[in-house]
């Protein structure tokens, strides 16, 4: 699957603002769009799929905080940076307590926000695919906060559209879906990016055991049992995202024939 360079969306009623980030950021070889307001904002969220949005907290109409809300219903995946001049304790608790990532004063320090941009760009991606929504949701909060973009699907034809717009490390599979089946999941993946990661999800041990051990022979590499031991999910997804970057062993020369 082709990648392209990092979608990033600058949110700011000041003109200028979007401008210098905009122009600094497409320098650096980022994909910048920008938006003077909350709605202009939702619908470019619309229309594509962001990494990372910095937001400002200020703005008429809706504030950074109400938009980034809208934006983690749309695009769950999307990373948030909060900018603001007018920082409190309760502005930051707030952010964070919504799921932005980082509050970061302005004007903008490039030197700081840079390194943030790239560290948020390097965490691993993985598609969430239940639906329990509640439970996507506890999920969300977990791998959000242990340096995973996490995107949800609640369906079989939500999880294989995203599996055509984005590249994922691990793919957490429910195996009981609405409108299709974990296989068609499966097969979707194994088409369009064969190296993610799977780790299968149920609750039904017995009643799909031969499911589960036809997908372990074949595309699965893991399976976790509902309701989860966290600390064993996070350390499975750790293990097979350490497993699939690892680096090849470089190849040996054949040995000289004896004379």
């Amino acid at each position: 699957m082709a990648t392209s360079n990092p979608e990033i969306l600058v949110v700011d009623d000041d003109l200028d603002t979007c401008e210098n980030l905009r122009d600094i950021l497409c320098d650096l070889g980022y994909t910048v769009q920008t938006a003077q307001s909350g709605p202009e904002a939702l619908e470019l969220v619309r229309q594509t799929s962001f990494d990372l949005a910095l937001l400002d907290f200020r703005m008429p109409g809706m504030d950074g905080l109400v938009l980034y809300r809208e934006i983690k219903r749309l695009s769950p995946s999307t990373v948030a940076i909060i900018m603001s001049a007018f920082l409190t304790a309760d502005t930051i608790d707030e952010a964070h307590g919504a799921g932005t990532w980082k509050v970061l004063s302005k004007p903008i320090d490039l030197g700081v926000v840079l390194p943030l941009l790239e560290e948020a760009l390097s965490w691993p991606t993985i598609l969430l695919v239940d639906d329990d929504r509640d439970l996507c949701a506890n999920l969300w909060d977990v791998l959000h906060d242990r340096g995973y973009r996490c995107s949800l699907a609640h369906s079989v034809p939500a999880s294989t559209r995203l599996i055509q717009e984005r590249q994922f490390d691990v793919v957490l599979l429910d195996l009981k879906l609405p409108e299709g089946s974990a296989q068609d999941v499966l097969r979707a993946l194994h088409g369009a990016y064969p190296e993610a990661k799977v780790v299968l999800m149920t609750g039904f041990r017995s009643e799909l055991q031969t499911l589960i051990s036809d997908a372990l022979a074949g595309s699965a590499d893991a399976v976790c049992y509902k309701p989860f031991d966290v600390d064993h999910l996070l350390g499975t997804i750790t293990q097979l995202i350490s497993s699939s970057r690892e680096p090849e062993p470089a190849s040996q020369p054949d040995p000289a024939p004896e004379s």
